[in-house]
C-alpha cells in the first residue's frame, strides 16, 4: 500500500474518520478479492491527485468485522464516502476512474 493511502481499524475507524478535514473515501477490500486488486491502482492514482481534497482509506473486511458490519457491507470492493464523519455516497464494485470522480465529483 503507498503512503497515500491510510490503513484504518475497528480500532482507529471512527477517530480517523471524524477528525479528518477532508472527505474521506473507505475501501472496503480483502486480499481474496480479485475486483479489489484491479480497484487498489486506481485509488492510489485518485488520492495521490486528489491530496489535500481527498483522503483514501483501506479497510480489510477479514480484519475488520465490527466497521465491517455497521456499514453493512455485503459485497467488496465497496467504497463509502464520508463527509464530516457521515456517509454520503456508497459505491459498490470496481468501476474506472472517470466513472469513480465523476460520483464522487459532488463531495470534492
Amino acid at each position: 500500500m503507498s503512503e497515500a493511502l491510510v490503513a484504518l481499524s475497528d480500532d482507529t475507524f471512527d477517530e480517523h474518520v471524524k477528525a479528518a478535514e477532508v472527505p474521506v473515501l473507505v475501501d472496503f477490500w480483502a486480499e481474496w478479492c480479485g475486483p479489489c486488486k484491479m480497484i487498489a491502482p486506481v485509488l492510489e492514482e485518485i488520492a495521490a491527485e486528489q491530496a489535500g481534497k481527498l483522503q483514501i482509506a483501506k479497510l480489510n473486511i477479514d480484519e475488520n468485522l465490527d466497521v465491517t458490519r455497521r456499514f453493512d457491507v455485503m459485497s467488496i470492493p465497496t467504497l463509502i464516502l464520508f463527509k464530516d464523519g457521515e456517509p454520503k455516497v456508497r459505491l459498490i464494485g470496481a468501476k474506472p476512474k472517470g466513472q469513480l470522480l465523476q460520483e464522487l465529483a459532488a463531495y470534492l
